[in-house]
């Protein structure tokens, strides 16, 4: 006789708020994807696949996430994404967006580990230390990448020479 692993539903904010993250990580992968279509469709290439990058690493939390409840026998439903941002003024826009967005999700993902933490889910809290690693990371690149938008002074050429020589987005 075969054993039918019984899927648990989710019976705490930290649980909901972990699928809420989902939601929001697949938010910004759309996102992001927008801002590289806005940079490809500019012959901006090295920009564009940078966030092209930067699209797929999202979605990929989010799958991680996704993982993580279902490893962990919690009932997992994917939500649905609002319309993303795909008007901007002028190629620094997007750049600043961006790490707002990264701001954001750090936001998100401290209160979602402080929760875990305020009740007690020791597995949820260490699972989203990994989260709050990568989000310094994230905040630290878009920055740069704002900073040497700015030094640029509108040269586009400049910023996807420094894209090619770090190898971002490759």
């Amino acid at each position: 006789m075969t054993s039918v692993v019984k899927i648990e539903p989710r019976t705490s904010r930290a649980q909901n708020l972990l699928e809420e993250q989902v939601g929001n990580e697949l938010t910004a992968s759309q996102q992001y994807l927008a801002i590289a279509v806005w940079y490809e469709q500019r012959d901006l290439p090295r920009l564009a696949a940078c966030f092209y990058r930067q699209a797929q690493k999202k979605r990929d939390q989010a799958m991680k996430i996704v993982r993580y409840m279902m490893d962990n026998n919690i009932a997992v439903e994917i939500p649905g994404i609002p319309a993303v941002r795909n008007d901007f003024g002028d190629a620094r826009e997007l750049i600043a967006h961006a790490v707002e967005q990264e701001r954001m999700t750090t936001a998100e993902v401290t209160t979602l580990s402080r929760t875990a933490r305020d009740e007690g889910d020791h597995l949820a809290e260490q699972f989203m230390q990994w989260f709050l690693h990568e989000q310094v990371e994230e905040i630290s690149r878009m920055s740069t990448l704002l900073n040497v938008m700015d030094r640029a002074q509108g040269n586009m050429f400049d910023v996807e020479n420094f894209l090619a020589r770090e190898n971002v987005g490759s």
